[in-house]
């Protein structure tokens, strides 16, 4: 459906090598539907991205243009939800593991604000129930922070495929959000976390066959008003793998993409976001199609080649309790300079 370029140059003992890398056709799914005009981050319109190390997540150690707001996101319990979600196995819509999860969600929910959006969709397989679930933390601003990211997995891969970082890296990463912002006062915006349903395609990735739970949601929230409260959506998918590597999504809102890379050079992490740009199909297209400023956090090269993306690969062992800590500690810190613009 999609060929998936990259064009990079290394330059040893006076010779240049172009390593071209040519993703494989996948009939399953794509979250990319035309190859990306690809550039290097080290380009005029990007700053370099080495100007400071690389912190351990939650680390409190003094760190060249980081944030003296210190976020304190558990990469580790993060990375204990996501062993907890594969051991469910595959979570497709409609089977029992994603019954399961939902349960799990609701269950490390108790106690918060939470409303499910739920309802049928019609596919090219068939009918299937689809529940986006939405936990509401209330801040002192009037306004609205969206955190969201799927975790349904891919439909259907095989038994042996478990979706640890497509799939359970976004359902993780959110899980321990929740456990961050439980019981605090928000002095800010509030903060609704959604874990949207439907995500992946039934047949093949279209503008019908895919993302059902955020268009349906979409539209709800186009309707009812609540779209006009959105200050800013931030979508992360597959943001666990080991080797970080964000990609400068250019279907997202340039802005709201700028003041990510803010604050990730302000926490000093800058080396893992937007190397590379592409335009991507995901979750926050419905939402920048109705005027949310949104912003699209994938890692997209999963693997060399992105050879672990949708087989039985994507597994725990591919991911990293820091990689999830530099996410978190992203969003987290964008959330703050959301609050401070």
């Amino acid at each position: 459906m999609f060929y998936k370029m990259k064009f990079r140059f290394h330059f040893s003992s006076g010779y240049i090598f172009l390593v071209l890398a040519l993703a494989a056709f996948h009939s399953s799914c794509s979250k990319q539907q035309q190859p990306p005009a690809e550039a290097s981050a080290a380009g005029a319109s990007v700053p370099a991205t080495n100007a400071a190390p690389t912190p351990q997540p939650g680390s409190t150690a003094p760190v060249a243009g980081r944030s003296t707001s210190k976020s304190q996101f558990n990469g580790k319990r993060a990375m204990q939800y996501v062993k907890e979600i594969v051991a469910m196995g595959a979570r497709p819509p409609g089977s029992a593991a994603h019954a399961k999860l939902e349960q799990y969600i609701l269950a490390k929910l108790n106690g918060v604000d939470v409303e499910q959006d739920k309802f049928t969709a019609q596919t090219p397989t068939g009918k299937f129930p689809i529940n986006n679930i939405i936990a509401k933390f209330p801040g002192t601003k009037d306004g609205i922070i969206v955190v969201a990211g799927h975790y349904d997995t891919a439909y259907p891969l095989g038994k042996s495929f478990v979706g640890a970082n497509d799939g359970g890296s976004s359902t993780a990463l959110l899980l321990e959000l929740a456990d961050e912002l439980r019981g605090k006062q928000l002095d800010g915006y509030s903060i609704w976390l959604v874990w949207t349903d439907g995500e992946e395609a039934f047949v093949r990735w279209t503008d019908t066959d895919s993302v059902y739970g955020a268009r349906h949601l979409a539209q709800k929230w186009q309707a009812d008003g609540t779209a006009k409260k959105i200050k800013a959506f931030i979508l992360v998918d597959m943001i666990g793998d080991a080797d970080l590597d964000i990609l400068k999504d250019t279907n997202s809102t340039p802005w709201l993409r700028d003041l990510v890379y803010q604050a990730a050079s302000n926490l000093g992490y800058q080396s893992h976001f937007y190397d590379w740009q592409t335009p991507m199909e995901d979750d926050h297209k419905p939402f920048v199609k109705i005027g949310i400023p949104s912003v699209d956090l994938i890692d997209f090269t999963y693997g060399y080649n992105n050879v672990f993306w949708h087989t039985p690969d994507d597994s725990v062992d591919k991911l990293s309790a820091q990689s999830l800590g530099i996410t978190g500690d992203v969003v987290l810190e964008t959330i703050r300079l959301l609050n401070a613009r």
